[in-house]
């Protein structure tokens, strides 16, 4: 019943949400790209597979991805992969990290109604899924049991708040995740809790984020960029969300008054979300700062130091470099109640990391970090530029950071290897 209804609210709210992608398509016109797949409509893609399919939502889950998604094509060599997003930007970092990949193939998962779905699932038949980290779609998951579909929720995570939320459904919950073939949990914590509504087969098989290897060109480029800044000290602001820019701008321009004579500190600001870049921009603009941006920098034939009080890094796809090219990260998402970001990609280069109060998304991997001597919590952003100020001005501290930051993202490694095995027994070998 509980489901009829969702149905029923999904079918009422589809004029509002296909309206939406036109809103926001104003800043991103790639939501109205490729419309019809999100109605199930698939002709003009071809259907023969055999397929292994992984979703991956976004930005964050498709890069995630990346190292399983690999390790599907080595074990499964006589299978394509169809990866499925749902915003633009997940998209278009799939086809960066995969656009060479002849057995690959992106489109956008279908809206969660039960005859779109079904549209989907009957087109391409594929022999399992992999669904990211929290992509929990009732029809979805109902919809491949039915159609014989074995469904994993894959790097899975549950944080206490999205636990108590779900917790209210009851049985329905139990009932929804019962749906999926298994699930392959990040943490013990994570795996407590989906057994705590209800759900028998979880397995606990470590987070894929630290499988993710920098590319070396990437930390190569990073090293290039940071030689630009001399012996100016560099902090990242990385995934910055809406709301924290104020502030991380505010506080830092108090840390280059108070450098004095010295060379003056930069920031690397890294605003999570393209459509933001401009605004960003011109908020550091009109807080007084010289404003340089990553796309009209070429870091491969740089002749002149980079001068810029912030260095806007408006691209896709180089998170690497930009860790590389800091002294020190702060992860955004984290000054807000908004959950955090990866904190993985910063320490798997050496840089070690800065993270704010709120960090329930990535709870576990925080407090990791933060026990092996790779991170530190601040309170608030003038936390985060005294802690900065104290930490950059010590190379010894930093540099005994820097090696904490190797070290904990090399002992995490290994999740892709227990993901795949788990997968084996349903996909075969």
């Amino acid at each position: 019943m509980l489901r009829f209804v969702y149905s029923l609210l999904w079918l009422v709210a589809l004029p509002a949400a296909l309206l939406r992608l036109v809103w926001r398509a104003r800043k991103e016109p790639g939501y109205l790209e490729h419309v019809g797949e999100r109605l199930g409509a698939y002709g003009h893609l071809p259907a023969a597979g055999p397929w292994l399919w992984v979703h991956a939502v976004s930005v964050g889950e498709t890069r995630a991805a990346q190292p399983l998604i690999e390790a599907l094509l080595a074990a499964y060599p006589g299978h394509r992969l169809l990866l499925t997003h749902m915003t633009p930007t997940g998209r278009q970092t799939g086809a960066q990290l995969f656009g060479k990949e002849p057995r690959i193939m992106q489109c956008y998962l279908p809206y969660d109604l039960p005859w779109l779905v079904s549209r989907f699932l009957r087109y391409f038949r594929p022999a399992g899924g992999m669904l990211m980290e929290t992509e929990v779609w009732p029809n979805l998951v109902h919809g491949a049991r039915r159609a014989g579909v074995p469904l994993f929720l894959v790097n899975a995570r549950l944080s206490p708040r999205s636990f108590r939320r779900t917790a209210r459904f009851g049985r329905a919950a139990a009932a929804m995740y019962g749906d999926f073939a298994g699930m392959l949990a990040q943490t013990v914590g994570d795996a407590e809790r989906f057994e705590a509504l209800g759900v028998a087969a979880v397995q606990v098989t470590g987070n894929l984020k630290f499988d993710m290897q920098p590319a070396p060109a990437s930390v190569e480029r990073g090293k290039r960029l940071r030689q630009a800044f001399g012996e100016r000290a560099v902090l990242a602001a990385a995934s910055t969300r809406e709301g924290e820019e104020p502030l991380l701008l505010d506080a830092f321009s108090r840390w280059q008054q108070l450098s004095g004579n010295t060379p003056r500190p930069a920031l690397l600001l890294i605003p999570r979300h393209p459509q933001r870049f401009d605004e960003v921009a011109a908020m550091a603009a009109r807080a007084g700062f010289t404003v340089q941006r990553r796309s009209e920098l070429d870091i491969d034939q740089l002749s002149a130091p980079v001068t810029a009080d912030v260095v806007l890094g408006d691209s896709m796809g180089e998170m690497a470099m930009y860790f590389a090219a800091s002294d020190l990260a702060f992860i955004g998402g984290s000054l807000m109640p908004l959950g955090g970001q990866n904190l993985i990609e910063s320490c798997a280069v050496g840089t070690p990391v800065l993270i704010g109060p709120h960090t329930f998304n990535f709870a576990q991997a925080t407090e990791d970090a933060i026990a092996a001597g790779a991170c530190l919590r601040v309170a608030d952003a003038e936390d985060l530029v005294r802690t900065a100020s104290k930490v950059l001005s010590n190379s010894a501290s930093l540099a005994d950071m820097r090696a904490h930051a190797h070290t904990f993202a090399g002992l995490h490694r290994g999740a892709t290897v227990r993901t795949l095995a788990a997968l084996a027994q349903a996909l075969g070998t």
